[in-house]
């Protein structure tokens, strides 16, 4: 009886469960809290889901076709560079959290529109919450900002973290193929599978997120809050998991 029907509904149930890790869901909503509308939001477990996807097969596979296992200090270090990743996400939130409360905020410092005259750099008056006050800010060229447009920071921080954590998941999902399948095409099958429900489980999750956090941004102080609390979580959580790990 061959075994590649069970991997395949195995593969998907598990990588279902695989996207709820805890270390996937800290470094998920520290990304997540970031997004002030639902479908942006929600992209990010999809794009997670890819990054993730992408490296575990590749790395997967070769360690299939090798028919090796890998050693103990590399899925080590693989995971202290995951803890590190989460403590980055972390500071680099608050980063953000505290130039957006404590100053001008991005958007005022960097203008999309255009003048007549030219001019480059220049303040408009604007009002928040009763007080009217400006900020300066910069024209660049029309060009610039369709490159700084192209590519969202958002979408590189949620798919360069789904690929570290691709990597440091291939040893677990590697050892359980090598144990049951006979054959290298059951593996590639059951990795693809695997790769489908961790980005379907993840895409739920980060959507499931994302509706009250795009409504909670609306409002200051739970934008605050979200920003602050999110930062300081993924710090401390990547701290334990890093000494958990060594």
């Amino acid at each position: 009886m061959t075994t590649l029907g069970p991997a395949v509904v195995l593969g998907f149930v598990l990588g279902l469960q695989h996207a709820t890790d805890p270390d996937h869901l800290v470094a998920v909503a520290t990304i997540v809290t970031r997004s002030r509308r639902f479908r942006d939001g929600a992209m990010v477990g999809v794009l997670w889901g890819i990054g993730h996807a992408v490296t575990l097969t590749l790395a997967g596979g070769i360690v299939i076709l090798l028919n090796v296992t890998l050693p103990a200090t590399l899925t080590t270090g693989l995971e202290l560079l995951v803890a590190g990743a989460i403590v980055a996400l972390g500071v680099f939130r608050l980063r953000e959290a505290l130039r957006e409360f404590g100053g001008a905020a991005p958007a005022h410092l960097l203008a999309d529109h255009d003048h007549a005259d030219g001019g480059v750099f220049h303040s408009h008056p604007h009002e928040h919450g009763g007080r009217v006050h400006a900020h300066p800010h910069v024209h660049p060229e029309p060009s610039l900002l369709g490159v700084l447009g192209g590519v969202r920071p958002i979408a590189l921080r949620a798919l360069g973290i789904g690929a570290l954590h691709g990597l440091a998941g291939t040893a677990a999902v590697s050892l359980l193929i090598l144990a049951t399948l006979r054959t290298p095409l059951e593996g590639f099958v059951y990795l693809g599978v695997f790769a489908l429900g961790t980005i379907a489980g993840m895409s739920a999750l980060t959507a499931v997120m994302a509706y009250p956090v795009a409504l909670a941004l609306r409002f200051r102080r739970a934008h605050r809050t979200l920003a602050l609390g999110s930062g300081a979580a993924a710090i401390i959580f990547g701290i334990v998991y890093f000494v958990r790990s060594i």
